[in-house]
């Protein structure tokens, strides 16, 4: 979906008094933390996270908020250099899911504490191929994992938060290996902080920050 298009989509929601469409996840209980996490590094320690969680200007508007994060750049991931590129990702025929690749310091944040933010607040894990107004196989939900470790903790705590019957509909997060991270063009990062009053951000990506304000108090950073 173009920005332009985007835009429209949720002007019009705001019409129709849809505003609470923010592909938001809407567990039945509070979402626990991870049974199942790495251990806090004992000093400064860079690392780096994949998620793909529909359009990424929300992600990563969400966790340029996180305690720890170093950075969070909008990109693409699951696809060929070749194709790494706005408008043909958004065919949806690329196998590209537009993605955020964060950078943190695990001495501030546990992978699995970026795992219960993406969960809780960045999207909704149990629409397929889609979030909110936007789909298309591009808008999946997805963990890149980029070592075992990771895949063995992404893919325990989807079997905990089945098994704690979270959500009302099954989760459908794909945990797959990161091949790529290719960055996006320009104009899109930053998108949200630069765009606030867009009404796309105003109505899907700005309450997801919102939300991760009030539910993650000790993990939110003003930035």
């Amino acid at each position: 979906m173009s920005a332009f298009t985007k835009a429209a989509v949720a002007l019009l929601g705001s019409v129709l008094g849809a505003t609470g469409c923010n592909a938001k996840a809407n567990p039945a209980v509070a979402i626990p933390a991870p049974a199942v996490d790495a251990p806090r590094a004992s000093m400064t320690a860079k690392q780096t996270a994949v998620f793909s969680g529909g359009c990424f200007w929300g992600v990563q508007a969400v966790f340029q908020h996180v305690k720890g994060v170093i950075s969070a750049t909008s990109g693409y991931s699951g696809g060929s250099a070749k194709t790494a590129e706005y408008e043909r990702v958004s065919t949806g025929e690329t196998g590209h899911a537009e993605s955020v690749e964060i950078v943190y310091d695990a001495s501030q944040v546990t992978y699995g504490e970026l795992l219960r933010v993406f969960f809780s607040v960045a999207h909704d894990p149990t629409q397929l191929n889609r979030q909110g107004p936007d789909e298309g196989r591009q808008y999946r939900s997805a963990i890149f994992y980029n070592s075992d470790e990771q895949k063995h903790i992404a893919e325990a705590y989807i079997q905990q938060l089945e098994a704690g019957k979270i959500f009302s509909r099954r989760i459908v997060t794909q945990v797959v290996p990161l091949q790529a991270f290719y960055p996006a063009e320009a104009y899109h990062q930053n998108y949200a902080a630069l765009h606030p009053n867009q009404p796309y951000i105003r109505f899907n990506d700005a309450p997801k920050v919102e939300h991760l304000k009030m539910q993650f108090p000790n993990l939110y950073a003003e930035k």
